[in-house]
Order: C-alpha cells, then structure tokens, then sequence
C-alpha cells in the first residue's frame, strides 16, 4: 500500500513537472544595433508581443553601436553556435548572411499565410529584404537621407524656408550666408561618414551612378557620378564652409540653434525633434537629387538566424509582429524611419493623423518612388571596402586631397580588393 502510494506521488510529480514545462514559454532572443534610437521601441514592441502572445519569451542581447558591429559579432557569434533567434540587421549588410549560410530563408513562412497579401507588405518594400531568390529580412524601419534646417537661421540669411535651395550650390552658397548672418553660429555639416558609405553612395546614385558594374567586377563610381559626388564634398567644404569635425559635434550646434543646415538620415527626425523642442522653427527637406537620380533606402531588416523549427514558429510570430502595423506604429512614433509596412500611414488609428501633423516626416515619404537598394560590396573584403572609401573621403574634407585624386585613389584600392 505504501509502495503504492509512493508511485502515486511520483507519478503526480511528474504530471506537475510536465504541466509546468509545458506552459513555460518559448524564449526568442534577439538583437539588435543604435540603443540610442531603438531601445525603448524594441522593449515596447516586446511588452505589446507577449501580451497579446503569452507562450513567448523575448530576451534582448545587449544593443550594438552600429550595423558594422552587428554585423561582425554575428559573424562571430555563428562560429561559437550562440547566434539570437532575430536580429535586426543593416540592409546593406544582408548579403554577407546568405554567403555564410546563416540567414534563413523566409518565403516558406510568407508562403504559408494565408492573407500575406493584406497584411501590408508592399512587393517592393519587400524587395529590400532579398538577396538572389531569398527572402532573408523583413523591413522593420526604412530612412532615407534628409536635409535638416533651422528656419529661424535661414530667414535671417534672407531666404524663405519655403524657399529652401534644390541644388548643392544652392544649400552651400545658403549655408555660407546663414553663418554670415548669424554671429557665432556654424554653416553646414554633412554625415559623410555615416554607416555603411550611405551619403557617398546617395551622392553618387542621386546622379545616375552605380557602384560596380553589372557583373561586380570592376568599380563604376569612377564615372561621371562619383566625379560629382566627391565634388560635392569639396564643395560644402570649400563654398559651404562645413568645419571637419564629427556628426556628434555638428547635432549639438544643430539642436541648441547654432547649425543652419544639417545633411544626415531622417533616422534622427525623432531624436532631433525632441531636442530642439521649441528652441527654434525645425524644417526638413528633400535631397538633391538629378532627374534619373535615385537614393539608398538605409535601415534594417528583421532577419531570422533561429534553426529549430519551433524557435522558427516563433521568431516568425515575433518578425510578423515587429514588422506589422503595430509594430510599425511604435518604430516610427519612437523614431525618425518611416515603415516597410503600407497599413499604418493609411489608417487613421495608426499613423495617418501622426504623419498630418508632423509634416516633417512626411519629407523621407516622399522620396519613396525613387528608393533603390543599399549596395553591399561582395566578397570577403565587403567591410573592408566600406572602410577604404571612409578613408579616402575624409581625406577631402580634411582637404589634404583634391577630389580627383581621392577618387583615383579609392578606385584603385577598391578595385584590389573585389573579387577576382
């Protein structure tokens, strides 16, 4: 009777044990880069996912600075099997994932939902996310390149904000007299050292140019476009009177009113917005941009690195929701991108009021139809590349080379270090 009754607790045991596991979570852990702009959009995006989904878990790994660091401690994180689940990584930065065998390909779970073509994932905006055939990253926030101004500055140099320059010669030649007319306040800065070459390549892409040839094997950037784009540098330098100095150092002067014009991603709108407060009349602007010009969409993609198949199911749920039109919601109200999901600017519970008054926002908009891709380079050499261009365009600014021979020289030293 005894031995019997052991078994029956035992066996009670075990069904409390197995109830207990049964009902734990499923943990999805994720990554991803700029704690300064994502951090409390990622962790509201988690509250909102578990509530509405309580059998899943999400555990963050600590943020990384940029996408280059994302993008190398994945790498690394691949080779000692501790990979996260979802990580949210730069779009240009895609491609090395798929050459590594460490993305997982998406379009079986695209495939299996039933109404994936009202959930508002736009063909085209989804198109960021492939590489080849593969559907490896979902958007999650998209920017372009914005022009920032002070209008307050700007009307003291004589122009109507309404009547803010088009060209390069014209923002510069303005820049110059905003300084000018504004006693110990600064011209311009431009971020040319941006991640992943983003402004050098919107310089030479908004000019009709390209960064390699068709079959990747030689530089194109040493054409007519990038002649213009690393003038354009010298320009804002020379004529716009652009210091050498960082973007850190440039967004303090811009938000305390001591910038006129500030070039950089419409990723900051948020931040920016914020600082400056009331402080004084905060406009946006579009790029310059010729008539067969185009511009790089910049952020990142959710991509999927989890293997087993239920740490799949979830991730899955997870990059739905993220991407979604909550998730949308939450990115751009926390931010400055704008989303790869169609559904929120259109849904007046969503984003529509927002976007209507905050016309701001609606600048990076409306560069919408002339997006293209964020070029990764290929080969081992990829972030390399990215570095070597960094290098020789801040030898312009620093003005200890012409644009010419910065140029010559970044095409030679590129062009050693594609594949062959």
């Amino acid at each position: 009777m005894k031995r019997v009754f052991l078994k029956s607790i035992a066996a009670s045991a075990l069904l409390v044990s197995g109830l207990a596991q049964a009902q734990q979570p499923v943990e999805i852990v994720v990554d991803y880069p700029y704690a300064g702009i994502f951090k409390e959009v990622h962790e509201k995006i988690a509250r909102d996912f578990t509530a509405k989904f309580p059998q899943y878990k999400v555990t963050f790994r600590a943020p990384t600075p940029g996408y280059e660091e994302a993008a190398q401690q994945s790498l690394r994180q691949a080779v000692t099997n501790q990979l996260p689940d979802v990580s949210y990584q730069g779009l240009n930065r895609q491609r090395v994932f798929v050459d590594r065998g460490i993305a997982v390909d998406m379009t079986p779970f695209i495939k299996s939902e039933k109404d994936w073509a009202k959930m508002g994932y736009d063909k085209a905006l989804l198109s960021l996310g492939q590489v080849g055939d593969k559907q490896v990253g979902i958007g999650f926030s998209l920017s372009t390149p914005i022009v920032y101004f002070n209008a307050d500055l700007v009307r003291k140099a004589g122009v109507s904000p309404e009547q803010f320059p088009t060209s390069w010669d014209g923002i510069a030649d303005l820049a110059k007299k905003a300084k000018a007319a504004n006693a110990g306040t600064q011209s311009m800065h431009m971020d040319w050292e941006i991640t992943g070459n983003w402004m050098w390549q919107a310089l030479v892409f908004s000019n009709g140019g390209t960064m390699l040839t068709p079959d990747e094997k030689k530089v194109a950037f040493d054409g007519p476009a990038g002649k213009t784009a690393m003038q354009t540098f010298a320009k804002v330098v020379k004529d716009g009177e652009m210091r050498d100095g960082s973007l850190n150092t440039a967004s303090q002067d811009f938000v305390s009113g001591n910038l006129a014009i500030l070039v950089t991603s419409t990723s900051r709108l948020g931040l920016i917005t914020k600082q400056v407060g009331n402080r004084f009349d905060l406009r946006t602007a579009r790029m310059p941009i010729e008539k067969n010009g185009r511009l790089p969409a910049g952020g990142n993609v959710a991509m999927m690195f989890a293997k087993d198949p239920a740490k799949q199911k979830a991730a899955w749920e997870y990059i739905k929701f993220a991407t979604g039109p909550l998730g949308a919601t939450a990115m751009v109200q926390g931010t400055g991108y704008f989303p790869a999901n169609t559904i929120p600017a259109n849904d007046a519970n969503l984003l529509k009021s927002f976007y209507e008054q905050h016309p701001n926002y609606l600048t990076a908009i409306k560069q919408l139809p002339v997006l293209t891709g964020w070029y990764a380079f290929p080969g081992e050499n990829g972030l390399k590349i990215t570095d070597v261009i960094k290098d020789h365009i801040q030898s312009v600014i620093s003005k200890e080379a012409t644009p010419e021979k910065a140029l010559a020289a970044m095409t030679r030293d590129v062009q050693a270090l594609l594949p062959r």
